[in-house]
């Protein structure tokens, strides 16, 4: 049996988002120039990534109904997940300050630099802040409208729909919860675990899962079985995103080295660090976080949570939670195929690089 080809879905995604796009910006060119500029920065941040979340709902989706009906209308709703993704990383970017998105200019900063360019009036950040600001929200309205108008009829989309709003809505509020931390200053391992659950992990797979299967009409139980797989899973998938963003390569991340320690994050692993080094370790890791650092400065600052023992036990809980994912999906009342691949999906987003 053959399993998937990855790379032919996430062509297949790009095509769907190129083609909405395009359809927007028919609908917004009254407005001129302007409207065309956010559009372009729209194709932007749609551009590239990994596609897990749009993955996760396609299989989700055939895990219920293995023998799809419209084909196209699961695409449509599947990129609905990448465009409010795309929604998030927008405003994630800006509130984080972050210069650069896979290996680009981050919103906020390419529209600071047209500002400037241009040499227009008024303050470049500000004009910068207010763009992303904008297009964040467009890209949010646009996700709910692709899956609301992407062919699937009335009570079918209207579970998917619901699930959906449950989405938005805890990884806005999860995003509060993250800022929030950040704001305090500290916040120990079940408090990291909590924001890590909203801001990223149900987003990124259990809610994909979910609205792929309420497309396909799942019963309670079987959206209760892919939440034993997908949530566990979810964090695994963040934890590894929280040890790419201290260890991981600048050329393969498209983010600077140590960039969570540049922008003051309180995660998993720096609470787990903060817990086990010692005292004045700690002190300095504390201290540090949120703070202009040199690449000696970021070299410092890893060696300190690799001494602590933090890395590791971040590998070994990544492995914990999916291997119980696994073992949750293989007696899940699902389609055995979508099993397969959703098992291949399983280790490509705990196991990855980028």
């Amino acid at each position: 049996m053959t399993t998937w080809d990855p790379a032919d879905f996430r062509d297949r995604v790009q095509q769907v988002l190129d083609a909405f796009l395009d359809d927007r910006e028919a609908e917004l060119a009254p407005l001129g120039p302007d409207a065309h500029r956010l559009v372009g920065e729209a194709r932007t941040a749609v551009r590239g990534g990994k596609r897990f979340r749009a993955a996760f709902c396609h299989w989700g989706h055939r895990a219920v109904r293995p023998d799809v009906v419209d084909e196209d209308a699961l695409a449509r709703a599947c990129a609905a997940l990448e465009v409010l993704h795309a929604s998030a990383l927008v405003h994630d970017d800006f509130m984080d300050a972050s210069d650069t998105r896979r290996g680009r200019p981050s919103t906020h900063r390419a529209f600071e630099a047209e500002h400037r360019a241009a040499g227009w009036d008024g303050d470049p950040v500000q004009y910068g802040a207010a763009a992303a600001i904008l297009l964040g929200d467009l890209l949010l309205g646009w996700a709910e409208d692709m899956l609301r108008h992407s062919g699937f009829g009335p009570d079918e989309v209207a579970p998917g729909l619901a699930l959906f709003e449950q989405c938005r809505n805890e990884v806005i509020a999860g995003q509060f919860l993250d800022v929030s931390v950040q704001a305090r200053g500290r916040a120990d391992v079940e408090t990291a675990m909590t924001v890590l659950r909203y801001k990223s992990a149900k987003y990124s797979i259990e809610r994909p899962l979910h609205i792929g299967a309420g497309l396909a009409g799942a019963t309670p139980e079987q959206i209760d079985q892919l939440t034993r797989f997908g949530l566990p899973l979810g964090e695994a998938f963040q934890l590894r995103d929280d040890l790419l963003g201290v260890f991981g390569d600048p050329a393969r991340t498209g983010k600077p080295a140590g960039d969570d320690l540049v922008e003051g994050k309180r995660t998993v692993l720096v609470a787990l660090t903060l817990d086990s080094a010692p005292q004045a370790a700690a002190r300095r890791l504390d201290a540090a976080l949120g703070t202009a650092l040199s690449p000696a400065d970021v070299d410092d600052l890893r060696e300190i949570i690799e001494d602590s023992g933090a890395r590791a036990q971040v590998e070994a809980v990544i492995g914990q939670l999916t291997e119980r994912a696994v073992a949750a999906l293989r007696v899940a009342d699902v389609d055995d195929h979508a099993r397969v691949v959703l098992t291949e999906l399983a280790q490509a987003a705990t196991q990855r690089s980028v």
